[in-house]
């Protein structure tokens, strides 16, 4: 096998290697999901928990609650849309900016996700970062040891089945 160079170059690859971590775990996220045949990303997850929590709101609220840039808080708003999850309409105040809320479907899935499946990922993370100890870039790669030793979906089912 050879050398991992991001690992290897440490501080210099920070960003390639959280960016990294994070898509392990979206992966692992996502086929959490699949299981219960819920045809939802991860990635787009936040989006509904953050109306689920907050309420209807502006999309560049919303990506300001999300973390992350209005075109790309846009691209999965509108997929949401398709998907029949969200919805969006005019503000009453200002025509050009849009209000997003959950549609009915949208609230059955954060309730099916609150229920059974987000305290199941949110365990198996958890455990995955149980005795994390030291500097950063060790803590980094016993993250990474560890979703190689076992994925989330892998520890969601060793906490069912104990």
């Amino acid at each position: 096998m050879p050398e991992d160079v991001v690992r290897a170059l440490g501080f210099l690859c920070l960003g390639t290697r959280l960016r990294r971590i994070g898509e392990r775990l979206q992966a692992d996220t996502d086929a959490i999901l699949a299981t219960k045949e819920l045809a939802i990303n991860a990635s787009n997850y936040p989006y509904l928990a953050s109306l689920d929590r907050l309420g209807s709101m502006t999309l560049g609220d919303l990506a300001e609650a999300v973390g992350v840039s209005q075109p790309g808080a846009t691209r999965a708003v509108n997929q949401l849309i398709a998907q029949g999850l969200l919805k969006a309409d005019a503000s009453l105040e200002d025509r050009r900016r849009k209000i997003v809320d959950l549609t009915d479907e949208g609230r059955q899935l954060v309730e099916v996700g609150k229920r059974e499946l987000w305290p199941r990922i949110e365990a198996a993370v958890a455990d995955l970062c149980q005795g994390l100890r030291g500097p950063l870039l060790q803590q980094l790669a016993a993250l990474e040891d560890g979703l190689a030793e076992a994925s989330l979906a892998r520890r969601t089912e060793e906490k069912s089945e104990r």
